[in-house]
């Protein structure tokens, strides 16, 4: 990496990397592994921000198999969750059974993000090629004869220019570079936000983590060992009327879907403990201009149904950095780089956002409709009751995804390049 003296610091690399989320992370983790120069710049001063996707899917830990560090990943605290499920009303139902399948870990592993961006971080900066920059926001892109050539970046010392072959936008669902590139966005829309909190958890509460139902109120609840992180669904737009009524009341609605949380809601002191995840389901038209590749929520903004959005992040970066390596290590990435690696997560991206707003529009919005009681399960969930084979179903799609992707080895790419593969 080169860099120049002047009033605002210069930096040339092969590839700017702009956000240091999930997406973000794995690819300057693999580029700079397969010998890319990479700067990846996050504009906060570390990683510890709740709240965020913190589910681990069989998918994303069978890509720590493949790069040898799945042992030590392992070796930091977390919980394992082997079957994912809920309960509705007073029945307990599983949803998904990960026992079968085709991967070394065979469960969900919950971890706070902040732990896995650390271990990322860790595991990329034994690379000389992976320079990280905290405290560095992105402000605008550099463009010049119709191509993107790098970005502008306020840090607390000044302005920071990166200039790179290819700058990847991983700045998550408010991005700053999509924003700046013009890139359309179809909003698929969501009819729901989310409250995320965090109360006590205590030795005689239930183990598992689950998502329950009752009477018109969901709660998602993640085990923390000492605490829960819960996730109250509401209405889209619902806060203020939520606001209005006061905090007692909603602590009553919480203690209404887990009774053993009652008493446990007055931690919650004011509405800074509570924080509103506005959910959007969108994409991009086009994912990328020349010289610039949007990935993870920048290109397609996930709903927290299924938990699946940090793991189809880290799938397009493993696709990006597989499809792009030897074009950057060329100084040749072309257009047609970039679209192919739209072309080959466009597909899974579909499919999981069509399940996410069936899930939304047939499930979630009919029962915050719901006032009373159910009086019989809803036929999808008899039927997962009735024929626990059917919960493989599931389990595949959260578990692995539309079109789990791998990483290639540096055999694998000379076998590509002679077409032996």
């Amino acid at each position: 990496m080169e860099q120049a003296n002047s009033r605002t610091e210069k930096v040339n690399t092969r590839c700017c990397v702009a956000g240091g989320g999930p997406a973000g992370m794995i690819a300057g983790f693999l580029l700079a592994r397969a010998g890319v120069d990479v700067v990846v710049l996050e504009k906060h001063s570390d990683f510890l921000r709740d709240f965020r996707g913190d589910t681990i899917h069989p998918s994303t830990l069978e890509l720590m198999y493949e790069l040898g560090i799945l042992d030590e990943f392992l070796r930091r605290p977390h919980q394992e969750l082997p079957q994912f499920g809920g309960q509705i009303e007073d029945v307990t139902v599983i949803v998904a059974d990960f026992s079968h399948l085709p991967t070394h870990c065979k469960f969900i592993a919950l971890m706070p993000q902040w732990d896995f961006l650390n271990f990322i971080a860790e595991k990329a900066k034994a690379y000389p090629q992976f320079h990280l920059r905290m405290e560095s926001e992105v402000a605008e892109l550099i463009e010049e004869n119709g191509r993107v050539a790098g970005v502008r970046a306020r840090t607390s010392q000044g302005i920071l220019e990166v200039r790179a072959d290819l700058t990847l936008g991983t700045d998550g669902r408010h991005s700053i570079v999509r924003a700046k590139a013009s890139l359309e966005v179809i909003d698929l829309g969501a009819p729901i936000d989310v409250l995320w909190m965090r109360l006590t958890r205590a030795p005689s509460d239930p183990y598992q983590t689950l998502g329950r139902f009752r009477a018109g109120k969901i709660l998602v609840m993640l085990n923390r060992a000492d605490y829960w992180q819960c996730a109250y669904v509401i209405p889209k737009g619902g806060i203020e009327g939520i606001r209005q009524r006061g905090l007692a009341a909603f602590g009553e609605d919480i203690a209404s879907v887990a009774p053993f949380l009652r008493g446990r809601t007055d931690e919650l002191k004011d509405w800074n403990d509570i924080k509103l995840l506005t959910v959007a389901v969108d994409r991009l038209r086009q994912w990328w201009r020349s010289g610039l590749l949007c990935l993870g929520d920048s290109a397609h903004a996930m709903s927290p149904v299924g938990g699946v959005g940090i793991n189809l992040a880290i799938q397009d970066a493993v696709a990006a950095a597989n499809i792009l390596v030897e074009p950057l290590l060329a100084g040749a990435v072309r257009d047609e780089h970039l679209r192919e690696v739209q072309e080959r997560r466009e597909y899974p991206t579909r499919m999981t956002q069509r399940f996410q707003v069936f899930a939304h529009k047939r499930l979630l919005r009919p029962a915050l409709n719901q006032t009373t009681q159910l009086r019989q399960l809803p036929l999808p969930f008899k039927l997962l009751r009735r024929f626990p084979v059917l919960r493989r179903i599931p389990a595949r799609m959260l578990g692995l995804g539309f079109r789990p992707e791998h990483v290639r080895t540096p055999e694998t790419r000379v076998g590509i390049a002679r077409g032996t593969e």
